[in-house]
């Protein structure tokens, strides 16, 4: 293990998204869900109602309508950051 990783993400905390962003955003939070879900389930892992290491069982293995919203704000986390990012890195983002 690395134990002298420092990580240094890109300071996003100046960029506002513009409002016709937020529906992509929650689209991407939805499928960085999904990604990870997916990955659990391929790797073995199914729902319960506590999460179980060592039972592989895991209570956020449900749609993402279906999570709760402190589950849901990590993921819109992700990909808020992202579009934050792609936005100061000098993209444009259109549909």
């Amino acid at each position: 293990m690395n134990t002298t990783y420092d990580p240094h993400p890109i300071d996003v905390s100046d960029i506002e998204l513009p409002l016709e962003l937020a529906a992509l955003a929650e689209a991407l939070a939805e499928n960085v869900h999904d990604t990870w879900a997916r990955a659990r389930l391929d790797s073995g892992w199914t729902y319960g109602p506590a999460r179980d290491d060592a039972a592989r069982k895991h209570p956020c293995l449900v749609p993402y309508g279906d999570l709760p919203d402190s589950e849901k704000e990590y993921d819109r986390a992700t990909a808020i950051s992202t579009l934050k990012l792609i936005c100061k890195m000098g993209y444009r983002i259109s549909k």
